[in-house]
């Protein structure tokens, strides 16, 4: 198993449910489920398998022994079984915050998106508040999928602000709303 120089612990565990450093076997899943998903992430084209190798290989790879790296990926583990990935990304060191990423295997999402959300929500800030000693976290998501907001809310993140017709989507331009949680 890689492992994040940053990071003293690398495993989080909630149930059957864990984070682990993300794992190159994965990459493919993770593939299938981003072009899948393409519609709320900021990705332009569909990926193929030379994007995804390539990513794996010379950002991925790259990542584990920084002192400060830009992201931390997890693959998201149910029984050691892969079911979705995300991490930290675009941290700021120096005013303490990054973004969450995280999508999750698309076949599970119509009947356990709250339930894997909100287990992935814990251990994530685990690893931003315990680990890294983060002030803020936050997500940035198009105004396309309300379910997340009950899920954010609910494990007490806050709307902090909605971008007004922020993205273009679809022929029209739609709002980013921007959830976040501070360091208790």
């Amino acid at each position: 198993m890689n492992s994040y120089k940053v990071l003293n612990k690398q495993t989080f565990t909630s149930g059957n449910y864990s984070l682990v450093p993300i794992r190159f076997e994965d990459r493919y899943a993770i593939m299938k489920w981003r072009n899948e998903q393409i519609y709320h992430l900021r990705q332009a084209k569909p990926l193929t398998k030379e994007d995804q190798d390539d990513y794996f290989e010379n950002v991925v790879a790259k990542l584990f022994d920084q002192e400060q790296p830009n992201q931390i990926l997890f693959s998201f583990l149910e029984n050691e079984v892969c079911i979705g990935y995300g991490g930290l990304v675009h941290i700021n060191w120096i005013d303490q915050n990054a973004e969450i990423s995280f999508i999750m295997d698309t076949g599970l999402e119509q009947t356990r998106f709250h339930e894997i959300w909100a287990t992935y929500l814990k251990l994530i800030e685990l690893v931003a508040f315990n680990q890294l000693k983060l002030h803020k976290i936050f997500t940035y998501a198009f105004d396309l999928r309300p379910h997340l907001y009950e899920v954010l809310l609910n494990s007490k993140y806050i709307e902090e602000v909605r971008l007004k017709e922020h993205c273009f989507f679809d022929g029209k331009f739609i709002d980013v709303v921007i959830h976040t949680k501070l360091i208790e």
